[in-house]
């Protein structure tokens, strides 16, 4: 490293081959640390670049600087919700001390030995006689449980908890400013203890009190009332004074953190009696209910941090005050710093000068460390937006776009400190909606291209607009249960949903948010909205956001570039490129503060029209922020299908929420529609000659006693992988209408076709040992070619399942998704295959015309030329027209079919009609098969001569039978009647030893199979 700034140590910029460090000696916490780095295009430093941080240490170490600064927390903290959310809440108040007011509570308490009690209150600070905030009665004993409470002379609020009628000392546990606190008190039986906190921390703790005995079941349970009797007799200077929400109670002790959790508005279900609920409250009716406003603060979060003396990582509370030090990828540091010498921009000296202050910084390293509050913020977006709005508006340069840019990312951090800033933060949400509209028009898009490398691109844009919609929410209310914000091109809604309130099974959309345009919209189906209720939700709060198509469009064109390899390219089609054709739509569930999963569906409405030459296929797509390092994201398809698509419409499925598109892929059409429908139809017929060929041969060489030999056992597997493969693409269009059903259809062709080039490879090695002498049994040969031509498909098959079952099908037809790396586990092995029986041909070829060559010089040494050349040729056609089939080699025109329809022809000939060749030269002209036919049809002539000759008992005996068979004539036709052939054997009496006919030679005295060069013997050619 090298240190790159100045003497002064503040601020201190250290160089590294391929980042920039500058330490900020600001203390701030781990969230305004983090967004002030983010805020420069920079980042906190990552633990997991240890050698770069322990460089770091060494560094700072040098210049005396000893401090812990914070890490990166990208992991955690990028699905986090801000540290103060407000939420709406019903309060109930008891105006003055009375004897009349009070609350109960409708649950049924069980047999407690350990209970918790938590609420909001707030304080009436006239009210300086004890009050009883809530008391539980049981017939046994009044005094069961109570919580009371009185202001001392500092102002302090003490509590003191009341169990089985002894009395815990009064404690001060807050101040009585009238502000709401959050309380909660704790006991357990066991040694009595008992814990009382106060707006997240434990104010008092003892032991021993009431250890006796748990509290009693089937209680009454008073808000605002002390019961000397039970469920009523109350006294006036012993009630409550003030107002109450958010009261909840366990039968379980709550531990601190979850104190921590519950003051922050989380909703701990465990061992949860009482929830507040104003339905199973019975309210007196002077008592008056309200709906307020309250801050939930962040839960207590600990951060990861480096310790530079020590070298070490560590975690430590997000919230202390540390310096840091923010980390720049080279190349974009001095890009920003360049922009330093450059001429303020007109623009953001227009918008400085009328808001009479730095709104938008000239220099991007001026920003404030503190950042702005929600007051400011909109103050400062209301003058950008005005700025934008002129008549004649200053130029929107880069640096400019930049600035604003730079804004509108900060104004997505801030924070709703107090429920009076609810409207300002509707204004924010107004103002950062027409400003982000305004700056994503088509005209700035080569600004946006010349600022990418630093921002990443548009869609941190969208990035943005997601934060800042994630902070509305707060504006809903009991009486207000939808928010819509909208300009030009951007649209926000934000809505809250009570699943109670939806009919399980009703098929009703839980969203169904058509915004500006009639066609595109998204939903949560309704099996999914029951599945949410079944988990246990009871509330959500959806967010929508949409995007105009011309807002997008060009800025996004080079980032689809992501898809163009996994285009698909044929004869049919030419891919041309791939485009957002949509607007983008994204849709967010959140429930108790914690983002939900769940399945969506969106439909969005092309605004790309193909020309009358080009074919417009459409993807599903979401923009994975993940997908590079820098967090610039792309395209992907990963869990999303397309359901329907029309000609000016397409239907997705998506099993996540994000940010949605349809991409639509344009294709230069090659093959016309009756061509298309020529070549389908070709297939058709072929596949079906081919597989009714193929179970006759199957059939002959099961049923005409072929003699059994490794060839005639590989030839039987080739023949049944081929036409169980070719049943199934016959019909597989068939399947499309159940996806269960396709993606089944899909895995055994898969298989079937892989089995068939399996074989095909195993004729090929069969072929081969022919040819070279091999070491090897014919058994363990045999084993060998049942591993390679079932085990090895089996093995295929399985792997791509297991590793690519979410994208193993394609979209519109059942066979494996060409548009992913899936296809290459059918293309890579029938290449291999290919590649190495071709090596086997050619090897045939040259020992056939070897051979031929000797033979011929051997038996005509003086033939002409001529007469050589035609046996030399004959001698290399024949092997190759006997071979091409069961190599499979006639697949290798399919690389051909690209250049014209003329190859498409020719290979769809081939390979449909593939099994129809096989079943001509490996039965019809096969000798192997004739002579088994011959010698069955011979046998069945011998044995009805003989039945119609003799008696059974005399063909009983080998040697009478011997004696006629040696008489047959074998010239006599099959339908000759038993008549005919006693005279013909009368006739031949006497002569019969001479007279042994050949074909009956022949089947009694089989000949072995010679071992031929092709290893298959075929005759007729």
């Amino acid at each position: 490293m090298k240190e790159v700034g100045g003497s002064d140590p503040f601020p201190l910029v250290i160089e590294t081959p391929t980042e920039i460090y500058e330490y900020v000696s600001s203390l701030l916490d781990w969230w305004h640390a983090d967004g002030y780095c983010q805020q420069r295009f920079a980042q906190l430093p990552s633990e997991s670049r240890t050698d770069e941080l322990v460089s770091l240490g060494q560094n700072l170490l040098s210049h005396r600087l000893q401090n812990t600064i914070w890490l990166n927390n990208e992991e955690v903290f990028q699905r986090k919700p801000k540290q103060r959310r407000i939420h709406s809440a019903s309060i109930l108040m008891f105006r003055n001390k009375t004897d009349t007011k009070f609350v109960k509570v409708l649950a049924d308490f069980p047999p407690m030995a350990a209970v918790s009690a938590c609420a909001h209150v707030q304080w009436d600070p006239t009210a300086t006689e004890i009050s009883t905030v809530f008391s539980y009665a049981v017939p046994a004993f009044i005094n069961e449980f109570q919580l009371r409470g009185f202001v001392d002379e500092d102002g302090f609020v003490r509590f003191a908890i009341i169990l089985h009628g002894h009395h815990s000392p009064y404690l001060p546990v807050f101040r009585t400013d009238g502000r709401w606190h959050h309380f909660c008190v704790t006991w357990q039986q066991s040694n009595g203890t008992w814990v009382l906190y106060a707006d997240g921390k434990q104010r008092a703790a003892a032991a021993g009190l009431a250890p006796s005995q748990a509290i009693d079941g089937h209680g009454t349970f008073i808000i605002g009332q002390d019961q000397d009797s039970l469920g009523g007799t109350f006294k006036e200077k012993e009630s409550f004074s003030g107002n109450l929400t958010g009261l909840e109670v366990w039968r379980k002790v709550l531990s601190q953190e979850q104190v921590e959790k519950v003051r922050s508005c989380v909703s701990i279900k465990e061992g949860l009696i009482f929830g507040w609920m104003s339905d199973i409250l019975e309210v007196e009716a002077s008592v008056q209910q309200a709906t307020v406003h309250l801050t939930c603060p962040g839960p207590v979060e600990e951060c990861r941090v480096f310790k530079v003396t020590h070298g070490s990582h560590a975690y430590g509370s997000c919230s202390q005050l540390l310096p840091f030090v923010c980390r720049y990828r080279k190349d974009l540091y001095f890009q920003l710093k360049k922009t330093q010498s450059e001429p303020v921009p007109l623009f953001i000296a227009r918008v400085n000068a009328q808001a009479n202050v730095t709104v938008i910084p000239e220099n991007i390293f001026q920003a404030d460390v503190q950042g702005v509050n929600i007051s400011a913020a909109a103050d400062f977006l209301g003058v950008v937006e005005r700025v934008l709005s002129e008549a004649e508006p200053p130029p929107l340069d880069a640096s400019s776009l930049l600035g604003v840019f730079q804004l509108l990312k900060e104004v997505s951090d801030v924070e709703v400190e107090e429920p009076g800033q609810l409207a300002t933060l509707e204004e924010l949400g107004q103002h950062y909606v027409e400003i982000t509209g305004r700056i994503l028009e088509e005209k700035n898009a080569e600004d946006w291209s010349e600022i990418k490398p630093i921002i990443g691109g548009p869609m941190t844009v969208v990035k943005n607009v997601d934060k800042m919609a994630s902070s509305l929410h707060q504006l809903l209310s009991p009486d207000r249960w939808k928010v819509t914000f909208r300009s030009k091109n951007i649209g926000i809604e934000v809505r809250r949903a009570e699943l109670g309130t939806e009919r399980a099974g009703s098929g009703a959309s839980l969203v169904l948010s058509q915004h500006w345009d009639q066609l595109d919209a998204i939903e949560v189906p309704a099996e999914e909205v029951e599945r949410l209720r079944v988990r246990g939700l009871h509330q959500i709060i959806l967010t929508n956001t949409w995007y105009s198509y011309g807002a997008l469009q060009r800025l996004l064109a080079s980032s689809s570039a992501v898809f163009k390899d996994a285009a698909v390219s044929d004869g049919g089609r030419r891919h041309l490129s791939t485009q957002v054709g949509t607007s983008i739509i994204s849709s967010s569930l959140v429930s108790d503060y914690e983002e939900v999963s769940t399945s969506v569906q969106y439909r969005l409405r092309h605004r790309v029209q193909a020309l009358p030459d080009q074919l417009v296929e459409p993807v599903c797509a979401f923009w994975n922020f993940s997908r590079s390092p820098e967090g610039a994201g792309g395209w992907s398809t990963k869990g999303c299908s397309v359901s329907s698509s029309q000609e000016e419409l397409t239907t997705c499925a998506c099993n996540h929420t994000t940010n949605f598109a349809v991409l639509l892929q344009v294709y230069e059409v090659q093959r016309s529609l009756q061509e298309e429908s020529t070549l389908k139809t070709l297939t058709f017929v072929g596949c079906g000659v081919s597989f009714c060929a193929l179970i006759v041969t199957f059939v002959l060489f099961l049923a005409v006693g072929v003699p059994k030999s490794e060839r005639t056992t590989v030839h039987k597997n080739l023949i049944f992988a081929l036409a169980a493969a070719e049943a199934l693409l016959m019909f597989s269009e068939l399947a499309k209408i159940n996806q269960g059903i396709c993606f089944a259809v899909t895995a055994f062709l898969h298989l079937f076709f892989m089995a068939a080039f399996a074989w095909m490879l195993v004729e090929g090695l069969l072929l081969w040992s022919k040819v070279v002498a091999v070491n090897m049994s014919e058994d363990r040969r045999m084993r060998f070619y049942y591993v390679t031509g079932w085990g090895l498909p089996v093995v295929i098959v399985g792997v791509t399942l297991a590793t690519s079952f979410n994208k193993y099908v394609a979209d519109n037809h059942c066979w494996l998704n060409v548009q992913t790396e899936v296809i290459w586990a059918f293309v890579g092995p029938v290449l291999f295959v290919l590649t190495v029986n071709t090596f086997v041909l050619f090897r045939v070829v040259m020992v056939t015309v070897s051979s031929a060559r000797r033979r011929s010089r051997m038996l005509t040494p003086n033939s002409s030329l001529e007469k050589q050349i035609g046996v030399q040729i004959w001698a290399t056609t024949k092997p190759i027209l006997v071979l091409l089939p069961v190599l499979g080699l006639t697949w290798v025109c399919g690389i051909l079919v690209h250049l014209s329809i003329t190859w498409a022809y020719i290979f769809i000939l081939l390979n449909s009609l593939q099994g129809l060749y096989i079943f001509l030269v490996y039965a019809i002209y096969n000798s192997e098969v004739r002579n088994a036919i011959q010698r069955m049809r011979e046998k069945k002539k011998a044995l009805s001569f003989t039945n119609c000759s003799h008696p059974i008992n005399y063909l009983s005996s080998p040697r009478n039978t011997s004696w006629e068979m040696a008489r047959f004539n074998p010239t006599t036709p099959e339908n000759t009647t038993c008549s005919t052939e006693k005279d013909t054997a009368a006739k031949s009496k006497g002569n019969f030893s001479a007279k042994i006919p050949r074909s009956v030679s022949s089947v009694m005295s089989p000949e072995k199979p010679a071992v031929q060069l092709t290893a298959f013997k075929s005759s007729g050619l």
